[in-house]
């Protein structure tokens, strides 16, 4: 949760959730503005009230002094509620608007009535105005608050009142004291139903942070080991705190291995599932058949039929090149990757391979490297920050055209996506053969 003062003092608040559909952010007003629409409601009520008993025939006015009376009250307590409102340490006395307003009620009921006045029913609102407030004494208060507008009138006038008046001021005195115990209740239920869903959320967002640190470390972050002839650099920025997409590095008996998958989806599943493949991946370091490696992957995600892979599917390419420049890469339903030769023309490397997860069988294709190029793959997280539609692709090609450096083709795609929000994870992988 954050919070920020704007330059007239007002204090706002934003609290961002985060679950498997994404971030849920809730924004809204501190409770310091409570009281003052709160206040604003009861003003309403007895102004429109006096109002309305001056100018129309049928609501009488028995003693229009006390009416105003009334009217100044609520008035001053919505001046009390703007105070609130702009210093939020004063919210600390809020109980003494309501306490106000039963005065208040019960000068409008005198003024416009007495014991016939069909105002009365506006003392419901500062009975539930203390009754939210937790703790079972939030219940006595709005009790005495209410006998107090119901006696105002004997005390202000001393006569005994008739036995059948008697028992309808218990019994709306029973009824508003029922009222109030039962919103106080409803009101404890709901703050312990809020604590416990905080209280959970707090132990999901721990849960969704450790698993970001550990996506996080799973990506690898030198080159050592990797023959001095090839140059690795890649980014990954996910679009929520756990990506589905991934890359990686290793090295292997003639030269290295280089990985970038997309896993369908976002979120903390796509997220595990990427670490799978990547570790399946990375247990084919001794074979030399890159296809080798995604059919392990397809394998090992098939195993046991589990909810968490049924049905996802990872497009995935791997390029496995030697010191001598000799590359073979296997694409399995990716098809986002191309080699920018050194002298500034781009050419796709695709197959038409099905992804993990669907395919069946896989065969690598073969490529020779020239002193200068760049092999550059990408999820289609980076077609978004090239427009998003059909000629995206011919954009982004355009533009590693433009760009002979694999440093510089990867920095200029994060700049990209930190630019503005990007609705899908954004990852490139870049490989320069430089012997």
């Amino acid at each position: 949760m954050t919070s920020t003062t704007d330059r007239s003092g007002v204090t706002s608040w934003t609290t961002s959730i985060r679950d498997d559909t994404g971030p849920i952010v809730l924004t809204g007003v501190r409770a310091s503005w409570e009281p003052l629409v709160k206040q604003t409601v009861v003003a309403v009520l007895v102004v429109g009230a006096a109002i309305a008993s001056v100018l129309t025939p049928w609501l009488e006015v028995t003693d229009a002094p006390l009416m105003w009376t009334a009217v100044g009250l609520v008035l001053v307590g919505l001046l009390g509620g703007g105070l609130m409102a702009r210093w939020p340490a004063v919210t600390r006395v809020e109980l003494l608007l309501p306490a106000l307003d039963f005065l208040a009620v019960g000068l409008l009921r005198y003024g416009t009535g007495e014991a016939r006045s069909v105002f009365l029913a506006i003392v419901v609102l500062p009975v539930i105005w203390m009754a939210t407030n937790p703790g079972r004494r939030h219940v006595v208060y709005p009790l005495l608050g209410t006998a107090a507008t119901l006696l105002l009138p004997y005390v202000l006038d001393p006569v005994a009142p008739q036995p059948s008046e008697l028992v309808r001021l218990v019994v709306a005195l029973l009824v508003y004291a029922a009222a109030a115990a039962v919103t106080n209740e409803l009101a404890r239920r709901a703050d312990l139903q809020l604590s416990a869903v905080q209280r959970k959320r707090r132990v999901a967002e721990g849960e969704i942070d450790r698993a970001a640190l550990v996506q996080r470390s799973l990506l690898p972050t030198t080159t050592a080991g990797l023959p001095d002839e090839l140059r690795a650099v890649g980014v990954c920025l996910p679009a929520r705190t756990v990506g589905g997409d991934f890359y990686d590095w290793f090295p292997t008996g003639e030269g290295a291995a280089f990985t970038l998958g997309d896993v369908m989806g976002k979120g903390v599943g796509s997220g595990m599932i990427a670490a799978a493949v990547r570790s399946l991946i990375r247990s084919t370091v001794d074979e030399t058949d890159p296809a080798v490696a995604v059919r392990r992957a397809a394998s090992g995600l098939a195993t046991g039929g589990s909810d968490l892979t049924s049905g996802q599917f990872t497009t995935c390419f791997h390029i496995r090149i030697d010191r001598d420049g000799h590359a073979r890469w296997v694409d399995a339903g990716h098809g986002l990757t191309v080699l920018r030769r050194a002298d500034g023309s781009v050419h796709p490397l695709r197959a038409g391979h099905l992804p993990i997860g669907v395919g069946t069988t896989w065969t690598a294709d073969t490529t020779s490297l020239d002193p200068g190029d760049v092999v550059v793959a990408v999820s289609d997280g980076v077609l978004d920050l090239f427009g998003g539609d059909l000629d995206a692709l011919d954009r982004f090609e355009t533009w590693v055209a433009s760009r002979s450096h694999a440093q510089e083709i990867v920095d200029g795609i994060a700049e990209l996506a930190a630019a503005g929000d990007h609705p899908d994870d954004v990852t490139v992988l870049c490989v320069a053969y430089r012997p």
